[in-house]
């Protein structure tokens, strides 16, 4: 594992090793003044749900870069880091119909991330339900997660952050600093690790997160992936397993914000799980896309906040960084938001409010 550590901090000195760099290339600006657009899912060739973090939904069309607000929106908080965040269609979608949700729900003054499902009829949302109100209310207003990922064995995951209070990452009775699963239908899978655990919420799946943003599963490998701030450096990649416990804040790569020193007791330690890539420094990553555009080689696309950029990771063995490379910085924007389009294409969001399609070229 150590060997692993050193290998991702490289990363702080050199961008990546040249050889299978693939090129991104914005082919058009789809749409532009729309505010914080955070989760996007392609629900036709020709149509983008897009939530905005204020509590927004708009279906845009990609052709012609106009919209129309969604109604049937439930209320969400929008406050310091709360608001309407994913967006994710079922994998029966085009049986069921149904589209699911995080959000940072208003309960008794304070945001509850939660997940809920719905089905879109015309420009209206209906059958709106609550699945999971988490238990991870704090009086902060950061630190909610939450995106959404489904594997192919009807479970769906979201993520929650430790809500600004660092201890709820190893408290398995919050479901703050967490990852969770869930049936489609909003049950408690019987071989969820910490179903049967007393003085432990069943809906843990992982533990020891400050705030994963990032949510991917490999349906080649089976594998569920996650992505997550650090606090001042130490923003980490992560194999996700059940039961596991990642370590924040006991372990971490970051620094205090204000002190000149590092949070938690080390960088490793036994009973805790080692990222699989660390920034150093952050580049305060926001979405996690996992395309396999190189044979047998998964590679992540993911969204940088403060470094401006979408940062690429290429795998070897499904597991050890091999390349690393930076795209689109001319564009000079927080990338929020990189969902794959049609054949060779992304689409990206940026909190200046713009939506892009990108091409991918090999």
């Amino acid at each position: 594992m150590i060997r692993i550590f050193l290998f991702s901090l490289i990363f702080a000195i050199s961008c990546g090793v040249h050889g299978t760099e693939t090129k991104l290339s914005v082919t058009k600006k789809i749409i532009d003044n729309l505010s914080i657009p955070w989760g996007m899912e392609q629900i036709t060739p020709n149509q983008l749900l897009v939530t905005l973090r204020r509590g927004d939904m708009v279906l845009v069309d990609i052709k012609h870069g106009t919209k129309k607000a969604i109604k049937g929106v439930p209320n969400v908080l929008n406050q310091g880091q709360g608001g309407l965040f994913d967006v994710k269609k079922s994998p029966h979608y085009a049986k069921d119909g149904w589209l699911y949700f995080t959000y940072a729900k208003p309960v008794k003054g304070q945001g509850a991330t939660t997940l809920a499902r719905a089905k879109l009829d015309g420009e209206r949302l209906i059958h709106w339900q609550d699945l999971l109100i988490t238990q991870s209310r704090t009086k902060h207003y950061r630190h909610y997660g939450s995106r959404i990922a489904f594997d192919k064995r009807g479970h769906v995951y979201f993520s929650v952050g430790d809500r600004g209070v660092r201890d709820n990452a190893q408290n398995l009775m919050t479901h703050a600093g967490s990852i969770l699963r869930l049936n489609l239908n909003g049950s408690i899978p019987q071989d969820n690790p910490f179903v049967d655990q007393d003085n432990a919420l069943p809906e843990i799946y992982s533990l020891g997160h400050r705030n994963p943003q990032g949510l991917a599963f490999d349906f080649t490998s089976q594998q569920l992936w996650a992505i997550e701030h650090g606090p001042r450096g130490g923003d980490e990649l992560n194999l996700i397993e059940a039961g596991l416990n990642y370590g924040w804040p006991i372990v971490s790569h970051g620094k205090e914000y204000i002190l000149p020193m590092a949070v938690g007791e080390a960088t490793s330690k036994p009973g805790f799980v080692d990222p699989v890539q660390v920034y150093i420094p952050s580049i305060a990553p926001s979405s996690l896309l996992l395309k396999y555009t190189l044979p047998r080689q998964p590679q992540f696309f993911i969204g940088a906040l403060k470094l401006q950029h979408i940062n690429q990771l290429i795998l070897r063995d499904k597991r050890v960084v091999v390349e690393r490379h930076q795209h689109l910085a001319s564009l000079q924007q927080r990338i929020r938001n990189v969902i794959s389009g049609d054949n060779d294409n992304l689409i990206v969001a940026t909190d200046s409010g713009n939506i892009y399609l990108v091409k991918i070229a090999r």
